[in-house]
């Protein structure tokens, strides 16, 4: 028998599925662009909203085509969510968490030695990036095996 992929569960798996894309393009990106010049000389403002503004939309759309195509397969439990649900979102959010603390304490760290304000934001980016992909990591185990 097949298993079943609850409404919340593939939103996660999008998010992930967009973000191990996404994030690493804007690596390569921001490399390539310093192969030319000081890394902290990058226009990496632009670069690093239209990261997050494509990661966003490929998430939406993903999750909606990914309905769209359980909703034709099982109709009836295509948008069901239940307490188990609840529970592991609250529980990726912990992990999540604690990723964000981490990267506030940096940044906090890199203002307080005056660094640069491409270290800075790219800190914050890189500390949400990871954030989403170790919660979303976490809520994937959860749903496979479970809550311990």
């Amino acid at each position: 028998m097949e298993a079943v992929m609850v409404y919340e569960e593939r939103n996660v798996w999008a998010g992930l599925i967009v973000a191990v894309l996404v994030i690493p393009a804007y690596a390569v990106i921001v490399l390539q662009q310093a192969a030319n010049g000081p890394i902290d000389a990058i226009d990496w403002f632009p670069l690093m909203l239209w990261t997050i503004g494509i990661g966003i939309v490929a998430t939406i759309v993903l999750s909606v085509v990914w309905g769209i195509v359980a909703g034709a397969r099982d109709p009836d439990g295509v948008g069901k969510s239940d307490i188990r649900d609840r529970d592991i979102s609250r529980m990726g959010t912990r992990v999540e968490q604690s990723f964000l603390v981490l990267a506030g304490l940096g940044v906090i760290v890199l203002c307080a030695v005056g660094a640069d304000v491409f270290w800075i934001a790219n800190t914050m980016f890189a500390g949400f990036a990871v954030s989403a992909v170790v919660g979303g990591v976490a809520r994937v185990i959860a749903y496979r095996r479970g809550l311990a």
